[in-house]
Order: C-alpha cells, then sequence, then structure tokens
C-alpha cells in the first residue's frame, strides 16, 4: 500500500506538471496571438504570472522535503554523525520558526488580500497570496517531522547525508551505490 507522503509527494509533482503546462500553453498562445494575429487573449498574461507564484511557492515545499534549498554543506562535512545531527536540529528548529512567522504574516495579510481584485480576471487576490498558507503549514509539517525524528533518534543515516550534501543512497550494507 503506497503511504500517504508518498501519495502527497505524487500530487504535489502533478499539481506542479499542470500549472507549468498551464503557463506554457498560455504563454505560447499569446506568442502566436500577438505575432501571428496582431491580439492576444488578456486573461492569460495574468494567470501565467499567478501560475508561476504557485508554481514557485508550490516547489519550494517540495525542494525543502528533498533538501533542494541552498545549505551550508562545507560545514555541515567536517562534523561526524552528532554534530550533523545537532545542526540538523538546529536548522529545523530555525526553519520552523520562519515557517511560523511566515503563516502569521499571511493570516495578518489575509483580509486585505481578500479585499483586493486582479486587474484584468476580477480574482480575488487571496487565491494568489494565499498560497503562503500552503507553503508555510507544509515547510511546518515537514520540519515538525524532521525534528520529531531527530528527538526520538529516527533519523536515517540516508537522511543525514542528504542534509549534509552528500546525495549518496546508503545500501543496507552500508555501501554508497
Amino acid at each position: 500500500m503506497t503511504r500517504f507522503p508518498d501519495l502527497a509527494v505524487k500530487l504535489v509533482e502533478f499539481v506542479l506538471a499542470a500549472l507549468l503546462a498551464g503557463m506554457v500553453l498560455m504563454v505560447a498562445t499569446n506568442v502566436v496571438l500577438r505575432y501571428g494575429f496582431n491580439s492576444g487573449i488578456t486573461f492569460s498574461e495574468e494567470m501565467s504570472r499567478y501560475f508561476f507564484v504557485w508554481l514557485t511557492f508550490i516547489g519550494a515545499v517540495l525542494a525543502f522535503k528533498e533538501h533542494g534549498h541552498i545549505g551550508v554543506e562545507t560545514v555541515v562535512r567536517l562534523f561526524g554523525r552528532r554534530g550533523r545531527v545537532i545542526c540538523m536540529l538546529v536548522s529545523n528548529l530555525i526553519i520552523l520558526g520562519c515557517a511560523a512567522a511566515f503563516l502569521h504574516g499571511t493570516w495578518v495579510q489575509h483580509p486585505i488580500n481578500a479585499t483586493m481584485r486582479a486587474a484584468v480576471i476580477d480574482m480575488s487576490m487571496i487565491w494568489v497570496y494565499g498560497i503562503g498558507y500552503f507553503t508555510s503549514i507544509g515547510i511546518g509539517l515537514i520540519a515538525l517531522m524532521r525534528i520529531f525524528q531527530i528527538l526520538t533518534g529516527r533519523v536515517s543515516d540516508t537522511e543525514i547525508a542528504r542534509f549534509a550534501g552528500e546525495y549518496e543512497e546508503i545500501k543496507p550494507e552500508g555501501r554508497a551505490s
């Protein structure tokens, strides 16, 4: 049976692919219409920008899950397992604080964004800026899960290696593949 986190990642990847396809389709259609027929679809410019915002913020959650964000790996690699785990804990505590601040900021701005309207498509801007809820909660939950794994001693060698920038998967025999 597929685990829920794996299913959630597949769903997020599908949403990212759909957003990217929609963005490419809208921009390409507009280019053809403007240069070939001297016309265009007005809503596609605005929607492609919003798709890009959603793509970026949803992708940030997926990148965080995969340790894809910039890190100071040269320092972390100097430590042994215990030092790496401590760095991982501190890092995730800081990230959890930032996610909480981002969630709070999105919440405070919610009433303002809910009353603003998009210029062309007349959509409430909370549909654009509300992506902060998904991003902050998604990153916060991943950070909480990692903190729990660290504090309960369940963090794997593979997870620590990924955190340190050593992307080779550890085989059960202990050899890198």
